[in-house]
C-alpha cells in the first residue's frame, strides 16, 4: 500500500475532529507569528544600542516589554495546542482501535483460523501505539514546522528579498536528503513491524502452550525459534534506525550552510549596503535563518517517525479493511420457537478449494431426535458442527432449520437456538456466576444453582474460596480441565435451547462423573434435537441415529444395534474399543 493511499485513510479518521484540527492550525499560526515577531523586536532593540554610553533605554524598555508579552503568549498558545493535539490523537487512536476490534468480531472464522492470534494482537496493540506516536509528532511538529517555514519566508522577503532568495535556493538540498532517506526507510520499518508481529505470535503461542512445551522438553527449540526471530528483529530495527538517523545530521549540515550564507551576505549588506540593512536587521535575519532551518531538522526527524507510523498504519488498515463475513440478508428471518427439524441437502464443503472434505452429505433430523456422528479423526465430524452453527457457509447445497435455509435467517437467532458444549472449553475472566449465565444474563441465582447442580458442578463450586462469586483467571486457568468442562455444561443446562450440540462434551471428566452427566444429558436431550460427536462409542449407544463418517462422507447410518449387526466400519470401530 503506497503512502498516497494511506494518508486519505488517516484523514478519514480525522474528519470527525475537523473543528479541533482547524483550531489547532489557527492557534499554531498565531504562536508562529508571535515567535517570528520576537526577532524583529530584538533587532529594533539592538539598533537602539548605538555605541557605549549612547543607549536609548527609554526606547528599549517598551520593546522588551512587548517581547516578554509575546514570549508569554507563545508559551500559553503552545500549551493549548499541545493539549488539543493530544486530544485529537488519542480520540483518533481510540476510533482506530475500536474499528479494529469491531472488525475482529466481524471477521469470518476462516481468517482467524489462518492468521496467528499474536500477529492480530500486535496489529491492534503495538502497531496502533506506534501509529499514535507518529500521529502525535505529526500534529505537534509537522504542522508547526510548515507554518514556521512559510512565516519565516514572508518575514525574510519583507526584510531583504536578495538574502531570502539565497536561503530558498539552498534549502531544497535539505528536503532532497530527507526525502531520499525516508523513501528508503519506509520498507525497512514495514519489515520491522511485520517481524515484531511474528515475535508477538510466537510469545503468545509459547505462553498459551507452556505446559506442552515443558512436557516435551521443547524449551531449547522454542528458545532457538525466539532467538532467530529476535535476531531478525534486531537487524531490521538497527537497519531502519541507522538509515533514518542519517536524516538529522545531513539536514543540519545543509542548514549550517544556509546560516553561514546569510551571515556572510548580511555582513556585506551592512558594510556596503548604504544603510539598507542595519546590525539589528542582520541580527533579526540570523534569527530567522535559525528559525527557518530548525523546522527542517524537526520535520526530517518527524518524517522518519512518520515512516514507521505509516508502515504500522498499513498493517492496521489492511486488517480493518479485511473482507468481513457475509452479512445477514436484509430480509433475514428471526427464528423463534424452533421445533428442531434440521436438514442437510447435498452439502459440499472444503476449507481449501483444492482439498476435498465433505461431499454430497445428506441428513434429516426430526424434532427431538438424537443424532450421533462418529468416525476417525479428520473425517469431518466437527466440520459438520461448524456448518450447522454457520461458522462456515457450505460451498454448495443447503442446510435448513424448520424448512428455512440457515443463510436466510439471522446468525444470532440460529445460534441462540443451539446449545453447544465443546471439547475445548472457553471461560472468560469473571466470576463463576458470570460464566454460567453467559447465555442467559438475566438468570436468577436459583436458576444458576439449579443448572450447576444438573451439571454436577455445584459441589466443587461450593468448595471454591468465594463459591459462585469466585473470580476465574483468564480461560479459567485456576480450575482443572474437568471443572472447566462442567461449567461449560452448566452454561447450556441454564439456557436449554431447542437444539443441542455436544462435541466430546465429557472428554475431560472422570468416568463416575461422566455417568452422572450422561444421565443429565438424557434428561436434557428429551424433546430436543441433539447432535453428539464422540470418539468414545459407549456414550452414543442410546442415540436414535448414528452417522458413521469417513473422508467427509456418511458411509453408514442406523441405530447402534443395526450397525453392529451389519458388521461394517462402525462394528470395527466399536469392537476395537471394547475387544477383550
Amino acid at each position: 500500500m503506497k503512502t498516497s493511499k494511506i494518508i486519505p485513510k488517516v484523514l478519514r479518521f480525522l474528519r470527525p475532529y475537523s473543528f479541533l484540527t482547524l483550531l489547532s492550525v489557527i492557534i499554531s499560526a498565531a504562536s508562529v507569528f508571535l515567535t517570528l515577531y520576537v526577532p524583529i523586536l530584538i533587532g529594533e532593540a539592538i539598533d537602539l544600542i548605538i555605541e557605549k554610553g549612547n543607549v536609548d533605554i527609554e526606547g528599549i524598555v517598551p520593546i522588551l516589554v512587548r517581547a516578554f508579552v509575546c514570549v508569554a503568549a507563545t508559551a500559553l498558545l503552545n500549551w493549548t495546542v499541545s493539549t488539543i493535539n493530544n486530544k485529537i490523537t488519542f480520540e483518533v487512536i481510540r476510533d482506530v482501535r475500536k474499528n479494529a476490534f469491531r472488525k475482529l468480531e466481524e471477521l469470518p472464522l476462516s481468517y482467524l483460523d489462518s492468521h496467528p492470534s499474536g500477529d492480530i494482537v500486535s496489529r491492534i496493540i503495538s502497531d496502533v501505539d506506534s501509529f499514535a506516536d507518529g500521529l502525535l509528532l505529526g500534529f505537534t511538529q509537522f504542522f508547526t514546522g510548515v507554518l514556521t517555514i512559510l512565516g519565516t519566508l514572508i518575514f525574510m522577503f519583507a526584510l531583504n528579498p536578495v538574502i531570502a532568495v539565497i536561503v530558498v535556493v539552498l534549502t531544497p538540498l535539505s528536503l532532497f536528503v530527507a526525502r531520499f532517506v525516508s523513501k528508503h526507510t519506509y520498507d525497512m520499518f514495514k519489515v520491522q513491524s511485520e517481524t515484531r508481529g511474528e515475535q508477538t505470535a510466537l510469545i503468545d503461542e509459547a505462553i498459551g502452550e507452556q505446559k506442552v512445551v515443558k512436557a516435551f522438553s521443547r524449551e531449547d527449540e522454542i528458545m532457538e525459534s525466539f532467538d532467530e526471530i529476535n535476531e531478525r528483529l534486531i537487524r531490521a530495527s538497527v537497519k531502519a534506525t541507522f538509515f533514518s538517523s542519517l536524516v538529522n545530521p545531513c539536514t543540519r549540515f545543509v542548514n549550517s550552510l544556509v546560516y553561514a550564507a546569510v551571515g556572510c551576505f548580511g555582513a556585506l549588506f551592512v558594510a556596503f549596503g548604504s544603510g539598507a540593512m542595519t546590525v539589528g536587521t542582520l541580527s533579526c535575519f540570523l534569527g530567522y535563518a535559525n528559525q527557518y532551518t530548525k523546522p527542517f531538522n524537526e520535520i526530517s526527524g518527524v518524517i522518519t517517525e512518520l515512516q514507521n507510523a505509516l508502515a504500522c498504519a498499513e498493517r492496521i488498515f489492511d486488517f480493518i479493511e479485511e473482507k468481513p463475513r457475509t452479512p445477514d440478508k436484509a430480509d433475514a428471518v428471526v427464528m423463534d420457537n424452533v421445533s428442531g427439524k434440521v436438514k442437510l441437502d447435498n452439502v459440499y464443503f472444503s476449507y481449501v478449494p483444492e482439498q476435498k472434505l465433505i461431499e454430497d452429505l445428506n441428513l434429516e433430523a426430526s424434532p427431538g431426535q438424537r443424532i450421533a456422528i462418529v468416525g476417525p479423526t479428520g473425517c469431518g465430524k466437527t466440520t459438520v458442527i461448524n456448518l450447522l452453527m454457520r461458522f462456515y457457509d457450505v460451498s454448495s447445497g443447503a442446510i435448513s432449520v424448520d424448512d428455512v435455509d440457515v443463510r436466510d435467517m439471522t446468525r444470532s437467532s440460529l445460534r441462540s437456538s443451539f446449545g453447544m458444549v465443546l471439547q475445548d472449553t472457553w471461560l472468560m475472566r469473571g466470576t463463576v456466576r458470570d460464566n454460567i449465565s453467559m447465555g442467559k444474563p438475566d438468570a436468577t441465582g436459583e436458576e444458576i444453582i439449579a443448572a450447576a447442580k444438573a451439571a454436577h458442578a455445584h459441589s466443587f463450586i461450593k468448595r471454591l474460596p468465594n463459591g459462585y462469586d469466585t473470580l476465574l483467571d483468564e480461560n479459567g486457568e485456576n480450575l482443572s480441565q474437568g471443572q472447566r468442562q462442567l461449567l461449560s455444561i452448566a452454561r447450556v443446562m441454564l439456557c436449554l435451547p431447542p437444539m443441542l450440540i455436544l462435541d466430546e462434551a465429557t472428554s475431560s471428566i472422570d468416568t463416575r462423573t461422566e455417568m452422572k452427566i450422561q444421565d443429565a444429558f438424557l434428561k436434557m436431550m428429551k424433546g430436543r434435537t441433539s447432535f453428539i460427536v464422540a470418539h468414545r462409542l459407549s456414550t452414543i449407544r442410546e442415540a436414535d441415529v448414528i452417522l458413521v463418517m469417513r473422508d467427509g462422507n456418511v458411509i453408514e447410518k442406523g441405530s447402534h444395534d443395526e450397525l453392529l449387526a451389519a458388521g461394517g466400519f462402525y462394528a470395527e470401530l466399536y469392537n476395537s474399543q471394547f475387544a477383550s
